[in-house]
């Protein structure tokens, strides 16, 4: 898959796609169903998506707690596993915000990617204070020539598939139910840092990544795993602030199992499965490390008792 961030001089093997549009944050069923409208509509063309960095809410409110489920590498990777070819990731800033609706689709669509169909939610809205709708795209895409697919909201018996609804059952608890709505596991992405190394001297090495700009999931034990080197390896991690030990920020703390490598600089994409247990103080080291034991037993368990699916699979 190409990645563009920016839509003017784009070379001529970049240009002329059938292009799904939106913010995709989770990349969930909904937008899958998008993804495959831009390809059912012109089959011939290369498969594209337009969507910013970053998120568009993120850079009217800035003081809002993180809540993206997909930082753009993860949500690239997935991405492409559901078959993109092209990723037009504009940097979404003063001056594309104040972008009339208009301008948005002759300049952007039109005149930069030479788009020849279009796919998007029936919800869309674009252009400065959000002022394009779906019936503007419809009526401007057709005089321009581009194809149009406005697909409708997919939907499970509880209701519409949506990012807030994923990021309610995350913050819950319930990784499984998010992960049906997803068509995959959760997956939080970043680098091994250096921690305090207090789990290696209790027997329970652990891989540090911070949270950074990903929705904090519900604070407590999770059966994981991640792919490394090629290969899918199981683990326990704890997501929150350390209490016993006396922490203050969260973060991803991943113990693998039968695991024996340095993981320091790396960049991991933890998968979560299963929560086990709310995060919680102990009285001591000792109590903690009980616990991790107990954790790391239960996390097997599971995770051999359901073979977990790859990070993404394309349908």
């Amino acid at each position: 898959m190409k990645i563009f961030d920016d839509w003017r001089g784009l070379p001529p093997a970049a240009r002329g796609a059938s292009v799904a549009l939106g913010n995709f944050d989770g990349v969930h069923l909904g937008h899958a169903a998008v993804l495959g409208a831009a390809h059912a509509g012109r089959p011939d063309a290369p498969r594209a998506v337009l969507t910013f960095e970053p998120h568009p809410r993120a850079f009217f409110r800035p003081q809002d707690p993180p809540f993206r489920l997909t930082l753009a590498a993860e949500r690239a990777a997935a991405l492409e596993a559901l078959g993109v070819d092209i990723l037009y990731q504009l940097p979404f800033d003063a001056s594309l915000s104040y972008l009339s609706a208009e301008a948005f689709i002759a300049e952007i669509l039109h005149e930069g990617l030479s788009a020849v169909h279009l796919a998007c939610g029936a919800d869309f809205a674009f252009g400065h204070r959000r002022g394009g709708d779906v019936s503007l795209l419809a009526s401007r895409a057709g005089a321009l020539g581009m194809g149009l697919s406005i697909v409708p909201a997919v939907a499970d018996a509880e209701g519409p598939i949506s990012a807030t609804r994923i990021r309610r059952l995350l913050q819950d608890g319930y990784p499984e139910r998010a992960a049906r709505l997803l068509g995959r596991p959760h997956t939080i992405r970043g680098k091994v840092m250096h921690g305090d190394a207090r789990g290696r001297t209790i027997g329970f090495p652990t891989a540090n990544i911070p949270l950074g700009q990903h929705l904090e999931p519900a604070r407590g034990v999770y059966a994981v795993t991640s792919t490394i080197n090629g290969t899918v390896v199981k683990g326990v991690a704890n997501i929150g602030q350390r209490p016993t030990v006396g922490g203050t920020e969260s973060r991803l703390e991943v113990h693998f199992f039968d695991l024996s490598a340095d993981l320091y600089g790396q960049e991991l994409s933890i998968a979560l499965h299963r929560f086990i247990r709310e995060e919680r103080k102990f009285e001591g080291l000792d109590a903690l490390k009980a616990q991790i034991a107990e954790d790391a037993a239960q996390a097997r368990a599971l995770l051999d008792a359901t073979p977990p699916p790859p990070p993404y699979s394309a349908p």
